[in-house]
């Protein structure tokens, strides 16, 4: 319970608490929590309480929070959870409570390194047939790790930032050879996103069990995609301008703490068994070590919704990608940002990007409006949405990621 008029199933409630960068008219940017339908600021607060951690969160992206390290973080959400729940600290809090609406929202981190992961067996699965009809859907090496690719940190943007088209070089089939033009098959990735603090030295590493200390919290993420750039340069070496063209997160960053509640056990890694780096170890709930997440996504094409991707039905677990992505001694940094590849579940209302719901622009998928998409159009507007359980039979919003896309602009000569 808190002393704030706010109802106890409110989704950015006291269970929730989750952290952002804003502003307001003529301020900086600063770090803030939402609160219900306000944002907590929270530099200002924590300078009138006589914390020292005031400078952090009067930093314009949460990376030196980040550096503090997972005992901070711990140590921050009781400071929270005791401001808002003891009715003796309301003067501390009201002085500094912003109204949603009266903000703006920017990138929550600097980010650092940006890695996307491909942890759905079912979109990988799916993606396999229609890449290769004639050959096993999967690799050979896809259930042994978590396959992952090297992504371009400067072009994450925060939820609302439109997306231009990408142009690039295309081999249509009918082509003898490659043509060069504005993305004909752009599609959209739904995804989870992981941001890191705690950061590592070069040539250490970090176990399955250890991960926890690295993950802070996770983001809506869409990994916008230009299959056609895909599909003519990703051989021999994966993507590259098909993909770092834009990526979007959404503006509040909702802690693995908030998600406690949401973890549950991966569905199954027997055949074959992974090597021991990759496995995790047993928990009081059950989950393990590497543990999943019980999340519900919804994907909004124009204003239909199209897809609810679980990803609960993730094979590979975010403390699995962690252990992985650095067992080589590669170092994690303060704002680090991975994705865990496009959700997909196995159901046809279940698949998280348009190349999978059109089955490779086979099969039109029809809008509230009467019209008909299999990739994106200009104007066209997505948005993505997900919720969590939270302890005691609440839910935790982790917000929306929106996007619209805009014509490629004209050749330059």
């Amino acid at each position: 319970m808190t002393w704030l008029d706010l109802p106890a199933d409110h989704p950015f409630g006291i269970t929730n608490l989750p952290y952002g960068v804003f502003s307001t008219d003529g301020s900086s940017p600063r770090v803030g929590t939402r609160v219900g339908d306000h944002v907590l600021d929270l530099g200002p607060c924590a300078e009138k309480a006589g914390m020292e951690s005031y400078a952090v969160w009067s930093a314009p992206t949460l990376n030196p929070f980040l550096a503090l390290g997972s005992h901070a973080w711990a140590s921050a959400r009781e400071w929270l959870v005791e401001l808002l729940t003891n009715p003796a600290r309301r003067d501390c809090v009201e002085p500094h409570l912003v109204p949603v609406e009266r903000v703006t929202m920017h990138l929550p981190v600097d980010v650092a390194d940006y890695v996307d992961f491909y942890a759905s067996e079912h979109h990988a699965t799916n993606v396999g047939r229609l890449f290769r009809p004639d050959s096993e859907p999967l690799t050979p090496n896809w259930k042994h790790l978590p396959i992952g690719y090297h992504g371009r940190s400067g072009t994450v943007v925060v939820s609302g930032t439109d997306i231009t088209r990408p142009s690039g070089q295309r081999k249509p089939p009918t082509e003898p050879a490659p043509v060069f033009g504005p993305s004909a098959r752009l599609d959209i990735e739904a995804e989870l996103g992981f941001v890191v603090g705690g950061a590592t030295e070069l040539g250490s590493s970090v176990s399955v069990a250890d991960a926890d200390d690295h993950l802070f919290g996770v983001v809506l993420l869409n990994d916008w995609s230009a299959r056609d750039l895909q599909a003519w340069e990703y051989v021999p070496l994966g993507p590259f301008l098909g993909k770092s063209f834009a990526t979007s997160i959404s503006p509040w960053v909702v802690t693995m703490q908030a998600l406690r509640s949401a973890r549950v056990p991966l569905p199954g890694q027997s055949e074959p068994t992974p090597l021991p780096y990759l496995l995790g170890e047993p928990t009081d709930d059950g989950a393990g070590t590497a543990y999943g997440l019980d999340i519900t996504y919804e994907v909004e094409w124009n204003g239909t919704v199209v897809s609810r991707p679980p990803y609960r039905s993730m094979y590979w677990s975010p403390a699995q990608m962690v252990a992985h992505m650095t067992v080589n001694g590669a170092t994690l940094r303060n704002g680090d940002l991975f994705g865990s590849g496009t959700i997909s579940g196995p159901e046809k209302d279940e698949r998280g990007s348009f190349l999978e719901l059109s089955w490779g622009g086979s099969e039109p998928v029809t809008l509230d409006d009467g019209t008909e998409r299999t990739f994106l159009e200009d104007g066209d507007t997505v948005v993505l949405r997900a919720t969590a359980p939270g302890p005691d039979g609440t839910t935790i919003s982790l917000g929306e990621c929106v996007g619209t896309v805009r014509p490629a602009p004209a050749p330059s000569r």
